[in-house]
């Protein structure tokens, strides 16, 4: 594999890695939104904007829907998937 398409694998494993951590941290738990976050603003924002609620399908309840879910399955099969290429 040439050094250009490894370095694009390596930085897509490490994005998939990387996002489960990133929504916890901004407030998009498996309980839900934490109080105070930065994702609590987020939701605040956009339920203001929608008349009192947020939209199915908006930024908003996909990053919600991806922390309380979590990554887990999919993070491993497309790791697995992307490792592929330096076998």
């Amino acid at each position: 594999m040439d050094p250009v398409t490894a370095a694009y694998v390596a930085a897509g494993a490490g994005a998939l890695v990387a996002a489960p951590v990133a929504l916890t941290a901004a407030g998009f738990t498996s309980a839900g939104v934490a109080a105070g976050s930065w994702a609590a603003s987020m939701m605040s924002s956009a339920a203001i904007a929608n008349g009192g609620g947020v939209a199915a399908g908006s930024v908003v309840a996909t990053l919600q829907s991806v922390g309380a879910a979590g990554l887990s399955g999919a993070t491993g099969a497309a790791v697995g998937w992307l490792a592929s290429f330096f076998g």
